[in-house]
């Protein structure tokens, strides 16, 4: 018998705290944007193809602290008698546990904890479980979101667990259906893809596994050869040796690396880890999840710093990742008003004691026979087709998403997924969108929402610019098309209309805007302009943080110094902004300030280090040889260089 229930797991989680209060227009670094490949002619890796320069229309989600509390955190629980799958509905629906019944043993690495750090395209992430990620290059938009919940079941009357959202950036809804089945050892998995508009969008899927990295352990896949890069240098490679080093024992691997791995078009497509006994997690799916990859942070000392930094006592883990594409260099095509569909099965596999002795081709030949010998693929493809109409099917709503869905269109393929809008913000641009008369907040709160799109661009810029337009003499409504243009790279018109909000009523987030507008072509502008805006939202941690970000990019350390002793006590305290006043007093040459400030106690709090950021270690290092004369050791708690 299958169950799904509804429950709560007691958890130490950390607060995500607020978003930022301006938009993303700088965004993330993401290392696979700014790659330059050597690659055979017959690849098609689509390098580089959908890139974006950042995560709007979402916010920063970087208020977070390290601190931990205590939670109940809502889960969903998928049972049967081989299985027990735990789900985190307000997280992403991040899948977090996977337990085989038969032998007690959870599959996956699972955190001890939820603490963030600044490893997403909106910069908060945490590690462990079964991520699924879309839409753009990186982590999921929405990682650590609520997702729409609702239950429904298969024909033969097995519960589904239905999760589901709305995608801002590529504007497609994304469904998920889980369920277990009476004679099946394995969790499906059923993903549905929309793109209901009448335009080529670039699409992006990685299903990200977090597993244990045991001592002795091997990665298993169907390929011989893998792509990879260093530094920004992108190729491929035979595998299993690369430099010498077998790439499937990752505690061998050196430093932080990524293999995608190359499976030919005719075998199954697959991914496994293994503990030193032959035993542990399998992963398989139908042909249209073609791509297959290895994470490792690397096994050096800021290897494990970034281990210990994630968790507290779970211990070690590496990724193993399934993909659209072959790998996460760019994104693939998908036509207009089309629906891609797969299913992902998640279970047990046990190779036997030895197995880690034998060849990586012994082992991946191992589990190519036995899916073949099983038609695992083949009655994986069949499930798929069966369940059409269950994808199609309407489900009970447990739990609401966010809102956006609601303005999506409604049509034969997603009309069976409900959407609903609980919030007051939406509520009001919801009657923007019926009249064409916006809300004029005060000019002190943070704005309230960011739109994308040619369409409500359009739209916008009918009802506000002229002196009959409805909006003519809103300053808000000014902001928003000033945000609008300058996303379209039309910048001569978001100036206008950002001086044209300030104009009209003197507010912080215009100044942002002009700020950003003129950073590379006009520093010193840029400089005035956010510091007017910091001076009206000077309480405010993340306009001050976006300020002192700014201010940094503008080379005025002088500036940056004049403000950190402006702030309130509280801001001060704030580590990415004591992080630039440290960097600008390394550049005043205050270096015995600096360094004290950065090694006061345990340093400075860097909750939100970039991955592969290594400022803060150029900084402490330059630093101590200054004020020492002579080389430093770095201590552990900066130690985040990886490669």
């Amino acid at each position: 018998m299958t169950r799904l229930v509804f429950e709560t797991k007691r958890m130490k989680v950390a607060e995500l705290g607020e978003e930022s209060s301006v938009p993303d227009l700088f965004g993330e670094l993401t290392t696979q944007n700014s790659l330059v490949f050597d690659l055979d002619e017959d690849d098609e890796i689509y390098e580089g193809y959908g890139k974006v320069n950042s995560a709007f229309p979402y916010r920063q989600l970087n208020g977070y602290t390290r601190e931990l509390h205590e939670k109940d955190v809502k889960t969903a629980v998928l049972e049967n008698e081989y299985l027990k799958a735990v789900f985190l509905t307000e997280y992403g629906g991040r899948l977090w546990e996977l337990w085989d019944k038969k032998t007690g043993k959870n599959l996956l690495y699972t955190n001890d904890v939820l603490r963030f750090s600044n490893l997403a395209i909106r910069n908060a992430w945490f590690s462990g479980g079964v991520e699924w990620n879309l839409g753009i290059i990186g982590h999921n938009p929405l990682t650590t979101e609520p997702l729409y919940v609702a239950k429904t079941q298969t024909d033969e009357g097995d519960p589904v667990l239905r999760m589901y959202e709305y995608e801002r950036i590529r504007g497609v809804i994304w469904q998920m259906d889980f369920w277990l089945e009476e004679a099946c050892p394995y969790l499906n998995c059923r993903m549905r893809i929309v793109n209901d508009s009448n335009q080529v969008i670039p699409m992006y899927w990685w299903s990200n596994m977090a597993v244990p990295e045991y001592e002795g352990g091997r990665l298993v896949v169907p390929a011989k050869e893998a792509f990879t890069a260093v530094g920004t240098n992108g190729f491929k490679v035979e595998i299993p040796f690369v430099n010498g080093i077998d790439v499937t024992d990752y505690k061998k691997i050196p430093t932080s690396i990524d293999y995608f791995f190359h499976i030919p078009k005719e075998e199954p497509k697959y991914i496994a880890n293994i503990a030193p006994d032959g035993y542990g997690l399998l992963q398989f799916s139908t042909p249209r999840l073609q791509g297959r990859k290895l994470f490792s942070w690397g096994n050096i000392d800021a290897s494990d710093r970034w281990q210990e930094f994630l968790t507290e006592d779970a211990g070690r883990y590496v990724e193993i990742q399934a993909g659209l594409g072959k790998t996460q260099y760019g994104c693939i095509p998908m036509a207009p008003h089309t629906a891609w569909e797969w299913m992902e099965r998640y279970g047990a596999v046990d190779l036997g004691a030895g197995a880690c002795e034998q060849s990586h081709e012994w082992r991946y030949e191992k589990v190519t026979e036995e899916l073949k010998a099983n038609q695992e693929i083949e009655k994986l493809e069949k499930r798929l087709e069966e369940t059409k109409g269950l994808a199609k099917k309407q489900a009970k709503l447990v739990q609401a998403g966010s809102g956006y869905g609601t303005f999506a269109p409604k049509t034969k393929r997603t009309g069976h997924l409900e959407f609903v809008n609980q919030s007051e913000t939406l509520k009001k641009w919801k009657h923007f969108f019926e009249t064409g008369i916006l809300h004029m907040p005060n000019p002190e709160d943070e704005p309230d929402e960011f739109w994308n799109g040619e369409k409500f661009l359009t739209y916008l810029e009918e009802k506000t610019v002229g002196k009959d337009a409805s909006n003519a003499a809103n300053w808000y409504a000014h902001y928003q098309l000033g945000i609008s243009y300058l996303i379209a790279g039309r910048k001569e018109e978001a100036r206008d209309e950002f001086a044209r909000s300030v104009d009209l009523t003197s507010n912080a987030w215009a100044y942002h805007g002009l700020a950003c507008l003129y950073l590379k072509s006009d520093p010193e502008k840029a400089k005035q302009f956010i510091m007017e805006g910091m001076a009206l939202q000077r309480e405010r941690l993340s306009y001050q943080k976006e300020g002192f970000k700014i201010l940094e990019k503008c080379g005025a350390y002088k500036e940056i110094d004049e403000e950190y002793k402006k702030q309130t006590a509280e801001n001060q305290k704030n580590g990415r902004i004591q992080y630039y006043y440290v960097a600008a007093l390394a550049k005043l040459e205050r270096n015995e300030e600096a360094y004290h400030l950065l090694n006061d106690g345990d340093g400075i709090d860097v909750s939100d280090i970039r991955e592969g950021d290594s400022d803060i270690q150029s900084i402490w290092e330059s630093l101590h040889e200054k004020v020492y004369g002579e080389k430093g050791h770095l201590p552990h708690y900066y130690n985040f260089k990886v490669n």
